[in-house]
């Protein structure tokens, strides 16, 4: 028996001898409870002085026992098997002294109370020790000692038998107890395992889940770059196309390619946004936002398109509105241009009033409330309920007059959210709707500033520049040379970034135009060699032309030694703007481009 201390003493497992005992630690100070319990029977029993040093004698065994189980319950499996059960066994003996003191006494009940002190003793002992039986048994065994002292006493007696015929009454119930206990750890031990299997396959598809999403966020980056790159001939012929002499036909043919592309990257560019958003993903530039800059691009769009539909467009400002606010003025106005674009597109008459309200919170502080009522048809209750759903519209009929993917207000919503506002709408049919987006903004500065002179962008003289296009595409270096020869500028391509860097160490150029994605070398290892040559071209401005539309490689190519970064497809108006500044050097471009705020165009 002793030799096997390493399993205890019923050979169970270190780890279900160390959780035993652990149970046994959560539940000590009911032991102290049984002990004063205890204690008052023995005192009326067998009187005072007794009872207390009985009740003295128990307390201090019961204290040395609980110090011994929070020695070994953590050190069962390491030869402590046997500690627990010796100890439990000596400090039980002093227990069982209790029984004989009440059967030998002169107290009329002291029979009774023996009795029912054994009986109470073993269940004590069986219930926290029910899963180990064998253990149970032999800690209990003091009791056993007891109850055979007083059998001894009463042999040959008329309460011999009667005596004997509580051991097997006894035994049932303990045996009962125990198989109670054992059925019932069973059935949650299956229920345990049962939970550990739903857990394992729910992680597995969390897993899968999780590959899924990274896999789609993969591809949709991939088909970000691979849609981008031919829209970039398509719009960019388009462009071509436009300045040249054209039938009417053909010109209404050339805007319908040019609207449907448009549309088809504002669609692409829902897509990307909502896929950055659910993967946590989305960036915000905070800078210094001059707040009648923000709303002019706000409202610019749709004052047109109002009044192309016959609509009055109002707007008014309300409140303490500062003049100067740091934020982000790009996601800013997508989330409001998009209430403004479905209030000019779902209302056929009337008016449209977009209101600003300031709420000054504190010195530093301000609430804003941009608030967009229409005229329009309204919407009812229940088409609210699931009015920011992603890809859900109010009209899911088959004759519905508009498209769109439904990302629009799902992705304000969330762009709102990850800028600490909210959007909320009221609506009734037939009364119009308003939307309002709620967002809160550091202060700059209260008092209204003078606008900046406008700086004008176009090259004095018409200065011809001499510009190396580094682009893999064939149909985007046409598109491109074909621009530039229009404009009078000389230019070189490369189709990767190889020749491009061999171009540069060789020969002089006003302007580099580099794509990113590339074979052989790409774009932002070629920039960073230019950079780093000694060659004739070490301080020639380097734009960063790509169809990748995140912050991050916007922070790429800038890093790799970029003045400037464009997105696919194409802006020739802001490229123009750009080379406006190329005699400057370096410095003027990449402050031009600051200025323009090209990187949140891009973003």
């Amino acid at each position: 028996m002793v030799g096997d201390g390493i399993k205890g003493l019923d050979g169970q497992a270190p780890g279900e001898a160390a959780q035993a005992l652990t149970a046994i630690l959560q539940t000590h100070y009911l032991r102290y409870m049984i002990i004063v319990s205890w204690a008052v029977g023995v005192v009326a029993t067998v009187g005072l002085v007794h009872g207390l040093t009985w009740f003295a004698a128990t307390l201090a065994a019961g204290a040395l026992r609980g110090e011994v189980e929070k020695r070994v319950s953590h050190q069962v499996g390491a030869g402590w098997g046997m500690v627990f059960p010796v100890v439990a066994t000596v400090t039980t003996a002093v227990w069982a002294v209790a029984p004989l003191m009440a059967w030998f006494s002169a107290a009329q009940f002291g029979h009774e109370l023996a009795i029912a002190l054994l009986m109470s003793g073993y269940v004590l002992v069986f219930a926290q020790l029910r899963s180990s039986p064998r253990q149970a048994i032999m800690i209990s065994s003091p009791y056993g000692l007891a109850a055979a002292i007083i059998a001894v006493s009463l042999f040959g007696g008329p309460l011999f038998w009667p005596f004997v015929t509580l051991v097997p009454f006894t035994a049932a119930s303990l045996f009962v107890l125990v198989t109670m206990t054992m059925l019932r750890e069973d059935r949650i031990r299956a229920f345990q395992e049962h939970q550990a299997h739903l857990i394992e396959e729910l992680e597995a598809a969390r897993d899968k889940a999780d590959a899924a999403n990274e896999a789609k966020s993969s591809f949709l980056g991939v088909i970000s770059h691979e849609l981008r790159t031919p829209m970039n001939g398509v719009l960019g012929a388009a462009q071509l196309l436009s300045a040249t002499r054209l039938e009417g036909v053909q010109r209404e043919y050339l805007s319908i390619i040019r609207n449907s592309g448009d549309n088809l990257l504002s669609l692409l560019n829902d897509i990307l946004d909502m896929t950055k958003i659910e993967a946590g993903k989305m960036s915000f530039d905070v800078v210094d936002v001059q707040l009648d800059d923000l709303h002019r691009r706000i409202l610019g769009p749709f004052e047109a398109q109002a009044e192309a539909k016959g609509l009055t467009l109002i707007s008014t400002f309300e409140g303490e509105l500062p003049a100067v606010v740091r934020g982000d003025p790009l996601r800013v106005c997508q989330v409001v241009q998009n209430l403004l674009s479905n209030a000019v597109k779902f209302t056929d008459q009337g008016e449209i009033r977009y209101t600003v309200r300031g709420r000054r919170i504190s010195d530093r502080r301000v609430g804003f409330e941009f608030t967009v009522t229409d005229s329009g048809s309204g919407i009812s209750r229940e088409d609210l309920d699931r009015l920011f759903q992603p890809f859900t519209q109010v009209d899911n009929s088959s004759t519905r007059k508009f498209g769109g993917t439904g990302l629009g207000l799902t992705i304000a919503r969330r762009m709102a959210h990850i800028m600490g506002g909210d959007i909320t709408v009221t609506s009734r049919l037939g009364q119009g709707s308003t939307f309002t987006l709620t967002i809160e903004g550091e202060v700059v500065e209260w008092n209204r500033v003078e606008m900046a002179e406008v700086i004008d962008a176009e090259v004095d003289g018409g200065d011809c520049l001499t510009v190396l296009i580094v682009e893999d595409h064939p149909v985007n270096r046409m598109i491109l040379e074909a621009w530039m020869g229009s404009a009078g500028h000389r230019t070189s391509t490369a189709e990767n970034g190889e020749v491009a860097v061999e171009l540069a160490r060789s020969q002089r150029f006003d302007l580099i135009i580099m794509d990113v994605n590339m074979p052989v070398m790409d774009g932002l290892t070629a920039t960073r060699l230019i950079r780093e040559s000694r060659g004739v071209n070490l301080e020639t401005p380097i734009v960063v032309l790509s169809a990748s539309a995140r912050n991050e490689d916007h922070e790429a190519g800038m890093a790799a030694g970029a003045d400037a970064y464009l997105n696919k497809p194409i802006d020739f108006r802001r490229l123009a703007s750009l080379m406006g500044q190329v005699p400057g050097g370096r410095g003027a471009l990449h402050q031009a481009a600051v200025e323009a705020e090209v990187p949140a165009a891009a973003a």
